[in-house]
């Protein structure tokens, strides 16, 4: 019996029943030779942390566009922390870890440079959605097209991990509801940090129920997940709870995803995107070979290729770019 197998043999024997069992994965796209040490699910969490895509999140906007201070967080530090939140609460229920932080690793991949300024710039052009992205980085745009080859089911985690998406398996919808605790909780610690918040700002029966700090609030909100979804088939928080998370989320809507003290600046991000955008698109022959390669010899429309380009850009290579085509340079002898 090789480690792979005797590690699936100890899910068996300790996993809930409602967890996923890496022997019983649908599989992947293409098939391949087991790993002798890795269950399937892990093999995909190496695969994703392994990649470029992931390692392009560490200057990616999560809230705060191009932020001065080293402690704001970015999209990679976001993903790591959407992924611890998934790895306590599917341990806490016996559900499968590995495939809870592969998801929750790869559930950003595809995201735009300058966060949701960005998305909706690819979208004001062209359909795009940041989960749908994701899942075309692992399937078809890493390792120069070939993809990650991950398995079904934590592609479908990536695919399903916004609010409005339906994963099916527990491991995806555990970390559906851990990207908006992190965010929530992480959003308003950044806020507070820059002067946008105070915690004295936040409604006092919000904070009766869920905590007077970040961190008690986050503790609060992983617990109730935890505690009413134990032993069950879905995953899911007291009303009370929810609900006020739910008031929090629509607070913090209020007062920094819309604040213009906090988003003055996302017009020129929306700008920027669109005009790189309109600039490839009339000029296809300067994008990167693995993207002329798609343009010329698949099917892929030439939209589809210049969003895959510009959604992959860090802000920094974003903003390089646009000085580089619409920026005039010093003259120099």
């Amino acid at each position: 019996m090789t480690i792979r197998e005797q590690l699936e043999e100890r899910e068996e024997q300790y996993l809930s029943p409602y967890a996923a069992r890496s022997r019983e994965s649908k599989g992947r796209m293409r098939d391949e030779a087991q790993c002798d040490i890795r269950p399937v699910f892990q093999r995909d969490r190496d695969r994703i942390l392994h990649c470029k895509a992931f390692r392009r999140l560490k200057q990616k906007t999560q809230v705060f566009l191009l932020p001065s201070g080293d402690h704001y967080r970015t999209r990679l530090t976001h993903t790591l922390e959407v992924s611890q939140n998934a790895r306590t609460i599917a341990k806490a229920l016996r559900l499968n870890e590995d495939l809870a932080e592969a998801i929750a690793l790869g559930h950003d991949l595809g995201h735009t440079p300058f966060g949701h300024a960005g998305e909706r710039a690819l979208n004001t052009v062209y359909h795009f959605s940041h989960n749908q992205q994701s899942l075309r980085v692992v399937d078809c745009i890493e390792k120069q097209g070939r993809g990650l080859n991950l398995t079904w089911e934590v592609r479908d985690g990536i695919l399903n991990h916004q609010t409005a998406g339906h994963p099916h398996t527990l491991e995806g919808q555990v970390v559906r509801i851990s990207d908006k605790l992190a965010y929530i909780y992480h959003d308003m610690d950044d806020a507070i940090r820059g002067g946008i918040l105070t915690e004295d700002d936040i409604p006092q029966n919000l904070r009766k129920i869920l905590g007077n700090s970040c961190k008690e609030r986050l503790n609060k909100l992983i617990h109730d997940v935890i505690t009413n979804s134990m032993d069950r088939p879905g995953i899911r928080m007291s009303s009370v709870v929810e609900k006020a998370m739910a008031d929090l989320r629509a607070f913090m809507f209020e007062n920094v995803y819309l604040n213009p003290k906090a988003k003055g600046e996302e017009n020129k991000a929306v700008h920027m995107v669109i005009q790189l955008y309109e600039y490839y698109m009339k000029h296809p022959e300067l994008l990167p070979e693995q993207f002329l390669y798609a343009l010329e010899h698949t099917d892929i429309s030439r939209e589809q290729v210049v969003c895959d380009y510009i959604a992959g850009m860090t802000d920094s290579y974003a903003v390089e770019k646009f000085k580089d085509y619409f920026v005039p340079e010093s003259w120099k002898i």
